[in-house]
């Protein structure tokens, strides 16, 4: 009788995680050395504090009864988005879905060849969804900030700059986020990776030049950012803050996603300006914040936000009092090459307090390895068991909390 498909990539799956195993219940990632700074990024030698020494790591423990196999690998999938390529969701993703191993699948433009063929890609992921164990709704999201990016085709047509500039800013931004609420639940979506909260400090700089902040004024950036996620989520779609603690100063070509980005900025004005508009966020209840891939040595010298206990924990949970998701950014982006594979910066997010882990690639196999990883390390005690649940239990939440999925 002939090997399905399956078998054979449960299998592998199984081996990946037994080759994992062993570096996983080893001594924790050591802080690396900082990334490699491009000329537009030099650090000035600014921030004083947390930058000056190396971040603490919790320290792993012998676990004494593992986490079976099973369950670890059912919890570490509830925690990663998962993407493919194409129009038609894989087989194999299919799969992943109904073991209930996927908290949620991203969506890009070569997934969109037209509404219908969207919708019916949705269709099949919430019927896999819908047989899974806990029959739990599926995160389905996607960028729909504005502007130039738009993943669909509809409202918001305005970029975040165009807001910012209109007659009535607030009432723009407004009708900007149930306009993004409309085109996305249209589709079956429930989750939008916006808005964007960057208060940029300089024309053209990296986030001005495609007109993705609404001000130069974090007071501005907080009232309009507030304004789309609040009339957004009345609608029942969840909105994501991002970039945490900010990419404002991120000068023209300083691009995460192609390489490792410094931003020195002193910690009075990373607080005063970046971090204003999550303060007015979170007080407007928005569901999900992304953080940033930069490092900023005001904070955490070795390590990108979303990699950084400090800014994870220290800034964004106890300093601002963020209670929702946290979800990094892509995990394949280039700013992270110096941290290892998927499956280790999986680990290292999950480590730093990231609830969510964005396999953006379009290949399901990466997101295989991260729920591999994650599944190693919480059975060996590399990653702690208490926290990990927690995380679980936070997606968990979103998810039965998004109706009409």
């Amino acid at each position: 009788m002939p090997i399905s498909r399956r078998t054979i990539r449960l299998a592998l799956l199984a081996l990946l995680l037994s080759a994992l195993a062993p570096s996983a219940s080893s001594t924790p990632l050591s802080p690396l050395a900082p990334p490699v700074r491009g000329a537009a990024a030099e650090p000035t030698g600014e921030g004083t504090g947390p930058a000056a020494t190396a971040p603490t790591r919790s320290t792993p423990t012998e676990r004494t009864t593992p986490v079976s196999t099973t369950d670890a690998l059912q919890l570490a999938g509830r925690r990663v988005v998962y993407s493919y390529p194409g129009p038609t969701p894989p087989p194999e993703l299919l799969s992943t879905v109904r073991a209930g191993r996927a908290a949620g699948v991203i969506f890009f433009k070569d997934n969109i060849p037209s509404l219908p063929q969207l919708q019916t890609a949705v269709g099949q992921l919430r019927q896999a969804a819908a047989e899974a164990p806990s029959a739990a709704p599926l995160l389905l999201m996607t960028d729909q900030e504005g502007g130039r990016i738009r993943r669909l085709t509809g409202a918001p047509e305005l970029s975040a700059k165009q807001t910012g500039l209109a007659p009535d800013p607030a009432g723009a931004a407004a009708g900007a986020g149930a306009g993004a609420a409309r085109t996305l639940s249209g589709a079956g979506l429930n989750v939008n990776l916006a808005p964007v909260l960057d208060v940029f400090d300089a024309p053209d700089n990296f986030i001005d030049h495609f007109e993705r902040s609404y001000s130069q004024k974090p007071d501005v950036v907080a009232e309009l950012g507030s304004a789309f996620l609040a009339a957004q989520q009345s609608l029942g779609v969840a909105a994501t803050a991002k970039h945490f603690p900010g990419l404002g100063a991120a000068p023209a070509g300083a691009n995460t996603d192609a390489e490792p980005v410094v931003l020195p900025v002193p910690l009075a004005d990373l607080r005063e300006r970046g971090e204003e508009p999550y303060r007015a966020a979170i007080a407007a209840g928005v569901r999900l914040v992304m953080a940033s891939w930069a490092v900023y040595p005001a904070l955490d010298a070795y390590r990108p936000a979303g990699l950084s206990r400090t800014v994870v924990h220290g800034e964004l949970r106890e300093r601002l009092g963020f209670r929702g998701v946290t979800i990094t950014d892509a995990l394949e982006a280039g700013a992270l090459a110096s941290f290892g594979d998927a499956g280790e910066r999986a680990v290292a997010a999950a480590d730093a307090g990231m609830d969510l882990l964005l396999c953006s690639g379009r290949e399901v196999g990466q997101g295989d390895a991260a729920v591999a990883a994650l599944a190693a390390a919480l059975d060996s005690g590399r990653l702690d068991e208490a926290g990990f649940t927690e995380a679980v239990h936070r997606v968990d939440a979103l998810r039965a909390s998004l109706t009409g999925s």
